[in-house]
């Protein structure tokens, strides 16, 4: 018998609103977690994003929330202000009751305006923990009648540095409330904090489905000794050729340094990190899922709140230093049924970081060595044709054809039209690849040229000359 939603226990209200959404059937951390969140219990959830661990721990919320008391009762913490909004734009749609006040606190915003809200009254508060705590120590933030408390994306709240705003919130909060943690890792601080603040949790543990080749094609690019990943990672890009993509670099120097080399090779590409200001991120965000950046160079932790519905690539510049992170990072391509990419670059001292993963995946992943000259030339022109077929179909067609009519006196058409195909595809050429670059591979050592944009012209990474083999940075 297939689980419904209904048969976990929620109500009749809550179902039909689901249905109203189009969800009929619980996912695996919603048919684990839901049921005992309704019996009162306290839950610990292991899930990564996409997973539907959202909906997981709000359901049983919105079921039970007193809609005659205008006083907080059930505070949701999260690590970045995106996330936040995320989750509490999440919770309206599966409310669809008016009279739930759901509100979200964050820093970069007035918090005037979040005090009044408070002051109006609320039943749900989704917010950043350092935003919580000023409100707290306001006193505009009362917990006294707080009956639930949830940890969203735990592991990367205390990877943050939120641990004591954290501790300090849940000793503030009640005793006898019904706590949930949900992260995608469980590391030694998050158990501690499990030990110290949750009553005999429950355990639920939701393994990532393994990435089928219908759903996430995973590959693995080695990046030649005396290459830098700057180098290799351009003709991968042109070959790849992503609709839009987060491109995962361990720091934010980076971030910043790759982005200015994709930027500088004529690449819709923008950086997310931390020292942009919120009005900078929330800007950033809105032209990246309004497709106006086609790319975004980001950490692990800043990318929290960049999850989007049409990413169709995912690339790992840096792999991360769990496989965990791996499985989280990847996963937030091939969603709703849609094709995704996996993409990484491996240098000679991460392949053993590499087998790690594969076992992990309990697959052998893809390996391609750095696409060639040749390829990409072919990329280029199979783009080239099917923008000329699209052209024999428009309006403005008919305005071309009096040139043509003359040229054909003096030439035949076939001349005419490869004359017109060589001029299309020397302004579409990437710059980098040049004549004097080796036809049969990429892996050569071309000189170093300078590519042109406006007025500037930078000598970027990516068509520079072998450099040393890269040393592995923690951070």
């Amino acid at each position: 018998m297939d689980l419904t939603f209904a048969s976990l226990g929620l109500s009749d209200a809550r179902v039909s609103q689901l249905e109203k959404l189009g969800f009929t059937a619980p996912t695996a951390i919603q048919a684990q977690a839901i049921p005992e969140l309704l019996a009162g219990r306290d839950v610990v959830g292991q899930a990564q994003t996409g997973t539907g661990k959202t909906a997981a721990f709000s359901l049983p919320i919105l079921d039970n929330v007193d809609t005659t008391k205008s006083v907080i009762q059930a505070l949701i913490l999260t690590p970045t202000r995106e996330l936040a909004l995320q989750v509490c734009n999440a919770m309206r749609d599966l409310s669809g009751d008016r009279r739930i006040g759901i509100l979200s606190v964050y820093g970069g915003s007035a918090i005037d305006r979040q005090i009044r809200s408070l002051q109006r009254g609320t039943q749900i508060v989704v917010g950043t923990p350092g935003r919580v705590i000023d409100l707290l120590e306001r006193g505009n933030l009362k917990l006294d009648q707080l009956s639930w408390m949830v940890l969203d994306e735990a592991d990367e709240m205390l990877s943050m540095g939120f641990i004591d705003d954290v501790e300090k919130i849940l000793s503030q909060a009640p005793k006898d409330r019904q706590t949930a943690f949900f992260s995608a890792t469980m590391d030694f601080s998050i158990r501690q904090l499990i030990s110290k603040f949750l009553r005999d949790p429950v355990n639920v543990s939701i393994k990532q489905p393994k990435a089928t080749p219908k759903q996430i094609n995973q590959v693995v690019y080695n990046v030649p000794r005396g290459w830098t990943k700057a180098k290799a990672l351009q003709p991968i890009l042109e070959l790849e050729d992503p609709e839009s993509a987060i491109i995962f670099v361990r720091t934010r120097k980076a971030a910043a340094e790759l982005t200015s080399d994709l930027q500088a090779a004529g690449h819709s590409v923008d950086e997310y990190h931390g020292d942009l200001n919120q009005s900078q991120r929330e800007r950033l965000l809105n032209r990246f899922r309004q497709q106006q950046v086609r790319w975004i160079v980001a950490t692990d932790i800043a990318a929290r709140g960049l999850d989007v519905d049409h990413l169709t690539h995912v690339i790992n510049y840096d792999l991360p230093d769990s496989v965990e992170s791996y499985v989280h990072r990847i996963g937030r391509t091939g969603r709703a049924g849609k094709a995704g990419t996996a993409i990484s670059l491996v240098v000679p001292f991460e392949r053993r970081k590499l087998q790690q993963i594969e076992r992990h995946v309990r697959q052998a992943l893809r390996t391609m060595p750095v696409p060639t000259r040749a390829q990409i030339e072919a990329r280029q022109l199979e783009k080239l044709k099917n923008k000329v077929l699209e052209a024999l179909s428009g309006e403005r067609l008919a305005s071309f054809l009096p040139i043509v009519a003359q040229l054909g006196e003096e030439y035949d058409a076939h001349t005419i039209a490869a004359a017109a195909l060589q001029m299309a595809y020397d302004q579409t050429r990437p710059s980098w690849l040049t004549s004097d670059m080796p036809e049969e591979d990429l892996s050569g050592t071309p000189k170093p040229k300078l590519i042109k944009r406006g007025r500037q012209q930078v000598q970027s990474e990516i068509v520079r000359g072998p450099a040393a083999e890269p040393q592995e940075v923690k951070s």
